[in-house]
């Protein structure tokens, strides 16, 4: 059975307009051979111009990036990707999280 993580996965729209999925692990096929993928190669989306455009636009803006959330196949056979887009964390936000697991994990153990 194959196996995918989109762990620590990425979009990027590269100069011919194309997006692009990078750092995504697909397991190779146990009975492959030696024919097999490379197992975290970048993969082209496939999107309409008018998303593509929307995408790229979004990405301009600091801070912005295209994280893809979920993997399923269709009934079709063929995979699917849903994407989102995603503003990171500031670093008082990265401060109160911190805190507040120190905080739970302080708990968990009394």
């Amino acid at each position: 059975m194959s196996k995918a993580s989109l762990q620590e996965a990425y979009c990027i729209v590269n100069d011919k307009n194309e997006v692009i999925i990078k750092s995504m692990h697909i397991s190779p096929y146990e009975r492959g051979g030696f024919i097999n993928h490379e197992a975290t190669r970048d993969k082209k989306l496939l999107l309409h111009k008018r998303e593509i455009k929307k995408l790229s636009k979004a990405l301009e803006d600091q801070g912005i990036t295209i994280v893809p959330t979920k993997l399923f196949i269709n009934d079709k056979g063929l995979a699917k990707i849903e994407i989102a887009i995603a503003r990171g964390k500031k670093l008082f936000d990265k401060r109160d999280d911190i805190k507040k697991r120190d905080l739970d994990r302080e708990q968990a153990f009394s």
